[in-house]
């Protein structure tokens, strides 16, 4: 299978595709101006607490208090918090650590936290909706090779997907021996046959990050972020790299040189996959994920045959309707038929669900079919289907009505893109302009720019459809305005834009601004 990862940085997000085979399997957008996200490590200050519930509400900056369970402060929260307040009662002097008794696993929250303490938290699910964030003092810190964490257990697990019981040993006493006294370490799966000294190196790493931690919590001055998680891009690239990837291609300088030197540092022989991306046509058009997310992200999405998904969002739950359409074959009978189009649905909802990172509840509502022989092969085709996905997931057999029950890892909002245009002909206003005029109505901005702004080299973006027309024949329209103006004009086709829209970049990528009037 052929695997690439596309990554857009723009001025205030960063959206990076993952593709399989060439198919748009996973996207994450993620706004640089929130730092909200999970990892984060924090300073908080209790504010609420919710006896009945047996949580409280902790104030971490973000605009919703944070919402912390009993069950969350993990068993081990004595011990650290004593760490914690040692070291702001006395901040010149780094404390040692104490081992206290395990918190009781069926206690009150009010008997540990009072209105007003300062606790260290980690940020486990991101603000989705009107929640705020959730959160948990099971502080972990995440690498490629493993997850440490403090002064829990002193225990080393390893992933049950090695399989081989003597990796398994060697892995474990190797960790055993090289990690700080009273912490704990998982062994993920990618650790496997890796050698003393990347092993090593790593949890050098790790213990950095926990020590420059503990240095912020000494610094701090109230409510503060201690530890912030890497940058979204290579934290992806933490879960998903593997010897697979063919490419990834990055269409920003500084995180180009960012991601080669992590996948130098990770897994040297394969730095050279990085590439920097530099053509004028935006890097989501030139790979057809602009297409692909246009498609994708409707409420109806179709598939094979003309068959299609119905996909809404509740407050509860998500439902997917799987409709067969036009698809029907005269020679096989309505189960047949049912079963195939369902069979191909399963498919097309498992990578849906990836790629919306759909939580919490899905119900699908699958044609109905009546052998339970069927239904059993539907079943284990969805949890073929859905082998891949990353975030935790339960499956349900069929019901006699034919639903399935999914529940899904919720770490983050689920994406929603919204793929309706604006009308390209009038923009809304319910009042067009003349279609004929348009190439009029650039010209009157390519002199505006010349003779006002004075700018020598620019771009024009406009939809494909509308540049094919523009730059038609040995005479086109393109060339006309080159000659007429003396300037260096391109045309940069984008399919994001209606067939009307437009806008005119300088050679720094950047919009120009155009306050005049039309």
């Amino acid at each position: 299978m052929n695997k690439e990862l596309v990554i857009d940085v723009r001025d205030e997000q960063v959206s990076i595709a993952l593709l399989e085979d060439k198919k748009l399997v996973e996207l994450s957008k993620d706004n640089l101006t929130e730092s909200f996200e999970v990892g984060n490590i924090y300073l908080g200050k209790v504010k609420r607490i919710m006896s009945g519930l047996n949580a409280a509400f902790v104030d971490i900056g973000c605009d919703k208090e944070a919402f912390i369970h009993y069950h969350d402060l993990g068993e081990n929260f004595p011990s650290l918090n004593n760490f914690v307040q040692q070291i702001l009662n006395d901040r010149k002097h780094m404390p040692k650590y104490q081992k206290l008794p395990l918190l009781e696993k069926d206690g009150s929250i009010k008997s540990v936290l009072t209105v007003g303490q300062s606790i260290m938290v980690q940020i486990s699910k991101e603000p989705i909706s009107t929640k705020g964030p959730r959160i948990s003092c099971e502080i972990s810190i995440a690498g490629r090779f493993m997850i440490m964490m403090p002064y829990a257990d002193n225990r080393t697990t390893v992933s049950q997907k090695i399989e081989s019981y003597e990796e398994k040993t060697r892995l474990r006493q190797l960790i055993h021996s090289i990690k700080p006294q009273s912490f704990s370490v998982i062994i993920r799966t990618v650790a496997e046959g890796k050698r003393v000294a990347e092993l090593d190196n790593e949890m050098k790493i790790l213990n950095q990050r926990w020590e420059k931690t503990l240095d912020s919590v000494r610094k701090s001055k109230g409510i503060t972020m201690l530890s912030q998680e890497s940058s979204r891009t290579v934290a992806i690239l933490r879960e998903l790299f593997n010897p697979e990837f063919e490419n990834i291609h990055i269409n920003d300088q500084k995180t180009f040189e960012e991601v080669k030197n992590y996948i130098t540092l990770i897994s040297p022989e394969h730095k050279d996959i990085v590439k920097l991306y530099s053509n004028d046509i935006p890097i989501y058009d030139h790979f057809g994920i602009t297409r692909q997310i246009k498609l994708l992200f409707g409420r109806i999405v179709p598939f094979k045959r003309g068959a299609y998904l119905i996909m809404d969002q509740t407050e509860a739950m998500f439902v997917v309707d799987v409709n067969s359409g036009t698809r029907t074959k005269a020679s096989q009978n309505q189960e047949i038929n049912a079963l195939e189009v369902n069979l191909a649905a399963a498919e097309e909802i498992a990578r849906q669900l990836r790629l919306r990172d759909i939580g919490g509840l899905v119900v699908i509502d699958f044609i109905d079919i009546e052998k339970k022989d069927n239904m059993r092969l539907l079943f284990e085709h969805m949890q073929l289907m859905m082998k891949d996905d990353r975030a935790r997931h339960n499956i349900l057999p069929l019901s006699k009505f034919c639903l399935m029950e999914i529940t899904r890892q919720r770490v983050r909002p689920a994406i929603a893109i919204n793929t309706s245009e604006t009308c390209p002909t009038c923009f809304g206003t319910g009042k067009a302009k003349p279609s004929i005029f348009f190439t009029n109505q650039l010209e009157e901005k390519i002199k505006q720019i010349v003779k006002v702004l004075k700018i020598k080299k620019f771009s024009i973006c406009i939809h494909p459809f509308v540049a094919a027309f523009i730059e038609k024949g040995f005479f086109s329209q393109k060339g006309r305005w080159r000659r007429k103006y003396s300037r260096q004009i391109k045309i940069v086709p984008m399919q994001e834009l209606g067939f009307l829209q437009y806008k005119f970049l300088d050679t720094n990528k950047e919009e120009i601004n155009l306050n005049f009037e039309e």
